[in-house]
């Protein structure tokens, strides 16, 4: 929606849109077989999202940095009958995969279902224009189809996003369509059918397991790919550099000089408490009762970056950081501030270089 006279610009625009030129490049040099409806080879898409270089120059950026096998499975996966389910703890990029999948073969990653406590059958099946039922009974006209009836319908790709949050008997509502490939309208008598292109992607967490645990007759129905941790603290820094950069800019943020030693700390802190040992796996560590993911690193960073940009000297620093990690870290105000504690007097104080940090932190704190 735009609003007359006053020029809008997408705070964070689709990845299909964000990356287009990215995207008519590989194509363009994209001389693989590709499955009815992708606008890609599978060889492609997983070239969009790991990176790397065309024979034309073009530089394809990194969208995921992890094991390529995994990348390279499920796209494979996208290409059969079966779904997709990408599987981790929070923070591993789940749903920045998904889009990106599905920018990648379908050329449009806004078919979404965003699952909650409260999503209602009608988001995965199809709703109705009560005013038309009322005026005209059922027909076409009145139905309201899902993201899901429409990717159906149109060969494409549909997300559906926290899949083991939606109550367990809207989630089976996927079952016929993932099984049978149709989707019945039994007030009209009628049915969609899905035509080739159509699959669909889902993400679930870990940390959900026992909330709405999907039923054995829809887990059969998906291919599961677990997405992991960052595999060393190398790996990670890039990840965050890479997000914060792209953050920044989309925010309009000055670019704050100098941040790689910052960005390597918040790592650092994240990673041994997740871990439960320091780096040099000389001391054992009490680890929060929040995830500490790769995803609330960038955030941390972000928020720091902004402080730097527009309330320090320009520069990012130990202060800027401090009330970041600390609000991501202490999530229970009584055990994990102790956790904080205790890992600030028995690594961050006696760590060489982290004086500032630490003088950061316990001001923080107080």
């Amino acid at each position: 929606m735009t609003v007359p006279g006053i020029e809008t610009e997408a705070l964070r625009p689709h990845a299909e849109d964000a990356f287009a030129g990215e995207l008519k490049a590989l194509a363009a040099a994209d001389d693989r077989p590709r499955p009815e409806r992708w606008r890609l080879s599978p060889w492609a898409v997983a070239t969009y999202l790991l990176g790397g270089t065309l024979p034309d120059g073009t530089v394809i950026t990194p969208k995921y940095v992890g094991p390529r096998r995994t990348v390279e499975v499920a796209v494979a996966t996208l290409a059969t009958d079966r779904a997709l389910l990408l599987l981790g703890v929070p923070g591993t990029a789940k749903t920045w995969v998904s889009e990106h999948l599905a920018a990648a073969v379908s050329g449009d990653s806004t078919l979404l279902v965003q699952g909650t406590a409260g999503t209602p059958e009608e988001a995965m099946r199809y709703g109705w224009n009560y005013a038309r039922l009322l005026a005209e009974g059922p027909s076409r006209a009145a139905l309201v189809p899902s993201p899901v009836m429409r990717a159906m319908a149109a060969g494409t790709t549909v997300r559906v996003e926290e899949l083991t949050r939606i109550p367990a008997d809207v989630q089976d509502t996927l079952i016929t369509a993932l099984s049978e490939k149709t989707l019945p309208i039994p007030e009209l008598g009628e049915e969609v059918q899905a035509v080739r292109g159509f699959n669909l992607i889902a993400t679930a967490n870990d940390r959900d397991r026992g909330v709405n645990e999907l039923s054995s007759a829809l887990r059969r129905r998906f291919n599961t790919v677990v997405l992991p941790l960052p595999a060393t603290a190398e790996a990670e820094v890039d990840i965050v550099a890479r997000r914060v950069d792209q953050i920044g800019r989309s925010l309009g943020l000055p670019a704050v000089p100098d941040g790689a030693a910052e960005i390597r700390r918040v790592v650092t802190v994240f990673r041994e408490l997740r871990d439960g040992v320091t780096a040099d796996g000389r001391t054992k560590l009490k680890s929060p009762s929040g995830t500490l993911s790769t995803a609330e690193a960038i955030s941390v960073v972000t928020g720091g970056l902004a402080l730097a940009a527009h309330f320090g000297d320009g520069v990012l620093r130990a202060g800027d950081m401090a009330a970041g990690i600390q609000g991501a870290v202490i999530r229970d105000p009584a055990a994990d501030r102790l956790v904080w504690q205790e890992y600030l007097e028995a690594v961050v104080r006696e760590r060489d270089g982290w004086k500032d940090f630490y003088r950061a932190c316990r001001e923080a704190a107080a």
